[in-house]
């Protein structure tokens, strides 16, 4: 229903006028805020100097439309027969009418034109009451009765107060537009900052690479130099302990077993380097074979059995009851195994070590997890085990021997078979380390096409957590992609800078400061802005990556269908945008 406010007939410029006042005073008494006080007036000031160039007289009605929620302040023009198509004209073109009215509809909340039954032509004007106003009868009649009331100011003053509106709002948006400006430079400023940071990086990446290249083969040549004497010393403590020279006496004895015991721990150590280093120069072959993960667990139990120490310890070997046969490198798994039982056979007092296995059938992906007792590691050290040559002091430090090498193995080692490795720990209450590969090491789809000499296209994957990796990489096997897997935004920047992909794949979670950095980075650089990216990320990221210019958005968890689906979807179309279901439009 609506309640009728006010009433005046408008016949010239002075009527306009008051018509704005009007409607300031009105509005002012509804409780709009200064700045919608300001737009009511002005469009009604506009709406009033539309209908009285379209027809000699006209009408305005000032109502309350209760009817709807929220209530509504209206401002109906009724204007004469025939200033209809007057009005409509004056829309479509180019007049100062016309763009009074179109200030007006871009003002109000509802600007409408409609033909009346009697034949005449209304413009209705109509603008929500705040949230906070709540009006009854009373109300709408004590408002009713201060628009009724003359008011004695004459049109030069409200003139005079529109100018300074005017002045006003001018002041405000000249204000706004310099605070825009500022926040351009320096928006501005740090782009540029952020692409010589990247510059400087790509840089430091490139010497770090160098320098990484020069260790692998300096580990490489004296690997090799090392392994001819070690297997000299080996050979002769030998024969010295086999009397072939002659008789030994005791302390002779024991003093050659120290150095064919010292010879041999030097010779672990010469080993591991080499395989680090053949690793990292990419000249390590993988052996697939298809075996059983009992028949490798029997082998491993019977190896390691000497090491444990005493009955203190237990080292259990879990059933692999209902797991299916695995085609992978079967040397490098146990490889893998034996520097996990061994490292933690080494930190367990008391209790026991359990080596155990997990088949995920939908992955297809296994885990081969080793869990003991011992000491433990803290979370802030949990990083450094991994890292070459990297130790935690602790209290059984003194009594066992280690280089630091065995576990950077492991996780290469695990690398270079498809997978990545994980540790669960807590000071005090033990640790599992675990190793997932996928349990059908075999050609893909993507490397049968690379074989028969086809183009395979690359995407290349930025996710700090190895498990989602894994996922994602398990999600594209069967797919016509190879993926190429980077760790952090460091290694993800030296991939891109020796094979751009056909589209990245960038999981922003922990870090998604750093990684939208990055990202913001590959779009202001010419080499790689039109690379089209996924981002993988939790439905907060979904507008951060939009406004990076992301070519699709991913809500993790990641289905392999879906990943595939996007990808044949942005790697054709390099500049793809985001849409709201997160694919390319």
């Amino acid at each position: 229903m609506a309640r009728p406010l006010y009433s005046m007939e408008i016949d010239d410029e002075r009527d306009i006028v008051a018509a704005r006042r009007k409607a300031r005073d009105a509005s002012a008494a509804l409780g709009f805020s200064t700045q919608d006080q300001t737009r009511i007036s002005t469009s009604v000031l506009e709406a009033a100097r539309t209908v009285l160039s379209a027809g000699p007289r006209a009408r305005a009605d000032f109502l309350l439309d209760d009817a709807m929620y929220p209530p509504r302040f209206v401002v109906r023009f009724l204007a004469g027969a025939g200033a209809g198509e007057r009005l409509r004209a004056m829309k479509s073109d180019a007049s100062q009418a016309a763009l009074g009215l179109l200030a007006a509809q871009r003002l109000m909340d509802q600007c409408a034109i409609a033909d009346d039954p009697d034949g005449g032509t209304s413009i209705s004007l109509a603008k929500a009451l705040p949230e906070s106003v709540s009006l009854d009868a009373n109300a709408a009649q004590s408002i009713a009765a201060t628009l009724t009331r003359q008011n004695t100011e004459d049109s030069t003053a409200e003139l005079a107060r529109q100018n300074r509106e005017l002045i006003g709002a001018l002041a405000d948006l000249r204000e706004r537009q310099e605070e825009l400006t500022r926040l351009t430079r320096e928006l501005e400023d740090t782009n540029r900052g952020v692409v010589a940071l990247y510059a400087e990086l790509d840089a430091r990446a490139d010497h770090l690479r160098r320098a990484d290249e020069s260790k692998s083969r300096f580990l490489s040549n004296m690997s090799h130099e090392f392994r001819t004497p070690l297997s000299s010393i080996r050979a002769l403590s030998k024969l010295l302990l086999e009397r072939i020279d002659g008789d030994l006496t005791e302390e002779q004895e024991k003093q050659v077993r120290f150095i064919r015991k010292a010879a041999e721990d030097l010779s672990e150590t010469v080993d591991d380097l080499l395989d680090l280093a053949k690793i990292e120069a990419g000249k390590i072959e993988v052996r697939a074979a298809e075996f059983e993960v009992d028949t490798l667990f029997s082998a491993l139990r019977g190896m390691l059995r000497p090491l444990t120490p005493g009955n203190a310890v237990e080292l259990i070997f879990e059933s692999c009851e209902g797991l299916p046969p695995i085609r992978t490198d079967e040397a490098k798994v146990a490889q893998v195994l034996r520097n996990f039982v061994s490292n933690a056979l080494k930190f367990t007092e008391r209790g026991e070590v359990r080596v155990s296995a997990h088949y995920d059938e939908a992955r297809r992906l296994i885990t081969f997890s080793v869990k003991d007792t011992g000491i433990g590691i803290a979370p802030e050290h949990q990083q450094v085990v991994f890292e070459e040559f990297g130790q935690v002091e602790n209290r059984l430090q003194q009594y066992v021997k280690g280089t630091g090498l065995g576990l950077p193995l492991c996780r290469k080692l695990c690398k270079l078979l498809g997978g990545d490795v994980s540790l669960e720990s807590e000071a005090g209450r033990g640790s599992t380390f675990n190793a997932t590969i996928p349990a059908f090491y075999g050609v893909s789809e993507a490397e049968h096409a690379a074989a028969h000499g086809e183009a395979v296209p690359a995407v290349l994957l930025v996710a700090s957590n190895p498990i989602e990796r894994l996922d994602c990489e398990a999600a594209l096997r069967q797919s016509p992609y190879r993926t190429i897997s980077a760790a952090t935004l460091d290694e993800a920047s030296r991939a891109l800078s020796r094979t751009p992909p056909a589209a990245l794949l960038l999981a922003v979670r922990p870090a998604p400061s750093e990684a939208w950095i990055w990202l913001a980075a590959l779009r202001a650089q010419a080499a790689t802005r039109n690379i089209p990216v996924v981002v993988l990320g939790e439905p907060e990221d979904r507008d951060e990556a939009q406004a990076l210019g992301a070519a699709a958005f991913v809500q993790k968890p990641v289905s392999g269908g879906e990943l595939a689906g996007v990808l044949d979807m942005v790697s054709g179309r390099m500049n793809g945008a985001l849409r709201g279901d997160g694919t390319t439009s």
